[in-house]
């Protein structure tokens, strides 16, 4: 009993979260994730914090092998050893499209602007896209 519940403590849970769908949910030994002021790795027993979440690449490491991720900002929660995290968009880092990306990046970067506001949005689309190629890149070595 004490090697189960020993063993139970040296595992998270991960749950990733779209308004759409449960993206994620399965143990893990370690989650690396992209906050908004650099990377968090969570171990099991991690102390408890809310942070929020950058553009960029998600991984899960179970079972000898690591899953990766593209996320969309948003928010993360660590309690109790649960990655909870809650994002407007989570995809396997397998399943971007390289070329369509670039394709959006040429063509964002070829916008025009004309103001701060339409700058800014110009620079964050960019800044996602970017992140979306590192992640798909990463992914296939």
């Amino acid at each position: 009993m004490a090697e189960a519940l020993g063993a139970a403590k040296e595992q998270l849970r991960c749950v990733v979260v779209t308004p759409e769908d449960t993206v994620v949910d399965q143990p893990a030994r370690f989650v690396a994730l992209p906050l908004y002021d650099g990377e968090l790795g969570v171990a099991p027993l991690r102390q408890p914090l809310v942070g929020r979440l950058g553009y960029g690449q998600l991984r899960i490491r179970h079972d000898g092998q690591t899953d990766s991720y593209y996320v969309d900002g948003g928010f993360v929660e660590v309690a109790d050893n649960v990655v909870s995290i809650l994002t407007s968009r989570a995809v396997p880092a397998e399943q971007i499209d390289i070329e369509e990306v670039r394709e959006q990046l040429q063509a964002v970067s070829q916008r025009k602007t004309t103001d701060a506001d339409s700058t800014e949005q110009k620079h964050q689309a960019m800044r996602r896209l970017q992140a979306q190629l590192r992640v798909a890149e990463k992914a296939r070595g």
